[in-house]
């Protein structure tokens, strides 16, 4: 699975952060690091993440472009 952040929508909460600590790091106080590749063990805390995600801007999928709208 992929996994991209729309950073133009990200608004900094965590939630990510506190659901999937291995694949989503805060950097500094808004900065968010992510991994795009994730690996199987991840998948369901990934997906949990973009589930609570209140901005919704972390998008999932086999394919998922970079060419995030």
């Amino acid at each position: 699975m992929r996994t991209v952040v729309d950073l133009t929508r990200c608004e900094g909460y965590a939630q990510c952060v506190f659901l999937a600590p291995e694949m989503f790091e805060l950097h500094g106080e808004e900065g968010l690091l992510y991994a795009t590749s994730v690996p199987e063990d991840q998948e369901e805390r990934v997906r949990q993440a973009a589930a609570a995600c209140p901005v919704q801007a972390i998008l999932l999928g086999e394919e998922v472009s970079t060419g995030v709208r």
